[in-house]
């Protein structure tokens, strides 16, 4: 294709498919995914709106859940408009700005996501392994200042896939086969030449989540060494106890992208549906999951979310 017919990035208009193979299916499809939207909305923001009324629950480790649900929160406000456009109103066209815009904040919130997960490791070995200098490694401010470095990070690990995709200049193909916009997508509709942005693309997931990964695995190596070493089995019980939360939501995190991996991989012969909808939930089940995880296993939270919800039952326990 003669480099005429190239047409530059700024004035692109992509399609987005929704949900390949089964668009005549679109409207029930939207049903279950707006259940789970709701439920990831309305469970993050009760978590919010309690972390921050609840003064007694103003301790490091739930400010980092603050934190978590607040990514939560954006991840899910970051897809929620193109997918219900779709499912609903048959809207496929973005432009390419719009486009830029939605994959750097899908991508911004899922590596911050990572990075959140990461520091809450560290609160739970600072609070198992070293309890007694905990008040003073996780002070308040330093935790403002370990959220400014998580915005920071993210911001700069993901600004250079932003500009690379500006440079990038499309053929006559401009139909993107998900129901957002995605970065390894984007550059594969590119008649640029497109290695850069794959490289990129590759080393900013390894950063994120490679790295983070195996710091949180070493964190958890040297709580389990330490709880280990507890004589008495409740003291063992409570410790980890502690940690079953975040071993959960570290759980429905890294679990579900594996398996995206692993299809992206290796399905090639799966439908093509099956390619589209494991995204999208791979990128709702850990903000549906994680304030179901927490209200469920923390005390403390389940009697906010009640005094908050319930308040003339708050003085009954549950």
């Amino acid at each position: 294709m003669s480099s005429s017919s190239n047409i530059t990035s700024s004035s692109v208009i992509f399609f987005l498919t929704g949900v390949p193979g089964l668009e005549g299916a679109h409207a029930c499809i939207s049903i279950p995914f707006c259940c789970l939207y709701f439920t990831a909305l309305s469970g993050n923001g009760i978590i919010l709106i309690v972390l921050i009324t609840e003064s007694n629950l103003h301790e490091p480790m739930y400010y980092f859940l603050s934190i978590l649900s607040t990514t939560n929160l954006g991840l899910c406000i970051s897809t929620l408009v193109t997918m219900l456009d779709i499912f609903w109103f048959n809207t496929r066209e973005i432009n390419f700005h719009a486009c830029v815009a939605q994959t750097f904040f899908i991508q911004l919130f899922t590596a911050m996501e990572s990075i959140v997960l990461l520091a809450m490791a560290f609160d739970h070995f600072i609070a198992i392994c070293n309890p007694l200098r905990y008040a003073t490694i996780l002070t308040d401010s330093r935790i403002v200042k370990v959220w400014f470095a998580i915005l920071v990070s993210g911001t700069v690990i993901l600004m250079p896939l932003v500009l690379l995709l500006k440079q990038l200049s499309f053929c006559q193909s401009y139909v993107l086969h998900r129901s957002y916009c995605f970065h390894p997508d984007i550059i594969q509709l590119s008649c640029s030449d497109n290695k850069i942005n794959g490289v990129l693309g590759l080393t900013a997931l390894i950063v994120t989540a490679g790295v983070n990964s195996t710091f949180i695995l070493l964190f958890y190596i040297l709580i389990m060494k330490t709880i280990l070493s507890f004589v008495s089995p409740e003291e063992q019980h409570k410790a980890f106890s502690t940690c079953t939360s975040h071993i959960g939501t570290v759980t429905v995190f890294y679990i579900p992208l594996m398996i995206l991996c692993f299809v992206h991989r290796f399905g090639g012969k799966l439908p093509p549906y099956v390619h589209t909808l494991m995204p999208n939930m791979y990128l709702l089940i850990p903000p549906v999951r994680n304030p179901i995880i927490y209200s469920v296993k923390t005390k403390q939270i389940r009697r906010a979310i009640k005094k908050v919800l319930f308040p003339k039952g708050s003085e009954i326990s549950f």
